[in-house]
């Protein structure tokens, strides 16, 4: 839902905020955990695109945050993505279909008998 992920953006602009002068490699891995718990929640199938985009929009975040660290933002796209490729996980589908996840089948008929 639209109103969740704009929530959830919110919630992370205003702790990357909180944690703007601490080092990159602690940023990277708050940022990995809170990227792999969302994948591992809403990872389910056709779920996809919604995963990458939120990937992107944490990524365009950190970057406005890590702009905002000095007077010379120079922090080059290139920079920014081996930064990105180094501490994000890459959006998965974690859970299965419903089908592979509740069908279960019986031999001989119905299990009644």
């Amino acid at each position: 839902m639209r109103q969740r992920w704009q929530a959830k953006l919110r919630a992370l602009k205003d702790e990357l905020r909180q944690r703007l002068h601490t080092p990159i490699p602690e940023q990277g891995a708050y940022l990995r955990s809170v990227l792999l718990g969302h994948f591992r929640y809403y990872g389910v199938p056709m779920n996809g695109p919604a995963l990458c985009s939120f990937r992107r929009a944490v990524g365009y975040l950190w970057r406005t945050v890590l702009c905002r660290r000095s007077q010379g933002n120079h922090l080059p796209w290139r920079r920014m993505q081996r930064y990105i490729a180094r501490w994000f996980p890459s959006a998965s589908i974690c859970h299965p279909y419903p089908l592979v996840r509740l069908g279960v089948l019986t031999q001989g008929g119905s299990r009644m008998r």
